[in-house]
Parts: structure tokens; sequence; C-alpha cells
């Protein structure tokens, strides 16, 4: 399961850094258009790295498997809330001023949308972890880093998605909003 979390959160600062950037002041439109964006993220940024450290955490040594329960289903959880929140903001937004923008819209939102079931998919898995029974909690925890497969490919989508926004005006505009910024890195797949 270390790689798998190490795989997750190596897909987390590459979604991250699809985030941020350095750039000129845009058009109006995109200036508006991407503070509305921009706006939301610091929080979530700072909440998705709040969760992927707390998970990195829990890999490290021996943990109770309460401990480990407890850990898995409020970053897990986390993870959803913040992602969905990220949606949320790219609909708030409305379509960014950009040739095909309303298809690139509908795009990001599926994308974040999907990622959010993901991690909320992954929440349940942990909240119905027994552990009581050692056999059982370890099976339930393989069956978790099964799931967790699919999240490299999801952050791929994710990022595919995010930087269709990084065109002409409207990627110098989200360079210059303060949310838009890199926050602080992940932790480095050495970290799981």
């Amino acid at each position: 399961m270390n790689k798998k979390l190490a795989a997750a959160l190596s897909g987390t600062a590459v979604l991250v850094l699809a985030l941020s950037g350095c750039g000129d002041e845009g058009n109006e439109k995109a200036e508006r258009w991407a503070q509305e964006y921009c706006g939301s993220l610091q929080k979530q940024n700072k909440t998705i790295d709040g969760a992927n450290r707390a998970l990195a955490r829990i890999t490290e040594g021996d943990k109770a498997p309460e401990e480990v329960k407890k850990t898995d289903v409020e970053a897990f959880g986390d993870l959803s809330t913040a992602y969905k929140a990220l949606s949320t903001a790219v609909r708030e937004a409305g379509v960014p001023p950009l040739e095909d923008g309303s298809r690139i819209q509908k795009n990001a939102i599926k994308r974040l949308d999907a990622l959010s079931a993901t991690y909320a998919d992954l929440r349940e898995r942990a909240e119905a972890l027994n552990e009581k029974d050692q056999s059982e909690f370890a099976d339930g925890l393989q069956d978790i880093a099964g799931e967790m497969d699919k999240l490299p490919k999801q952050f791929g989508e994710v990022e595919k998605a995010l930087g269709e926004f990084r065109q002409g005006d409207l990627q110098e505009a989200i360079a210059g909003q303060k949310g838009c910024r890199r926050p602080s890195p992940a932790p480095s797949a050495s970290a799981a």
C-alpha cells in the first residue's frame, strides 16, 4: 500500500502544479474568471496538502489499526470534499473565456467530480474496516490499496483537464492570482 500511496501523493503534487504558474495580467474577462476560480483554491489546496501529509504519516512505522482507520477515514473524506469544492469553483466561475470554453469547463468538472467520488468510496471502505480482527483489517487495507490504483490515472485526467484553462490571456490571469499560486509541496514519494 505504501507504493500506491506514494503514487497517489505524487499525483496530487502534479495536480497542484497544474494550478500554479506565473505571468502578466490578461484581459478583463480572463481576470474576472481567474479571480472567481482562484478565489477558493488556496483553502482547498491546504486541505489536500494536510490530508496527504496525514496519509503519509500513517504509513510510517507501526501504527495501531484504530489510528490507521481514523486517519484514512478523515483524510479520504477531506480529499473528497476538497476535490468536490474545486469542481464547484470551476462551475461557479462560469464558462472560461476560451475557444470551446464550455467543453473545457464541463470536462474539468467531470474529472474533479470523478476524483471526489473515488475518495468518497475510499472513505466508505475505510469506515467499513474491522480494526478488531487483524486478518480482516489487513484484507480491507489491501482492498483499499487496490482501489488506490485508480488514482494516478485520475490525477492525470484532472491535470490534463485543468491544463486546458492555461491558454492565452486566461493563462496569464490565472498565473497572477494569489489563490492559484503554488502552495507548499505535497510530501514526496520518499516520505511514504
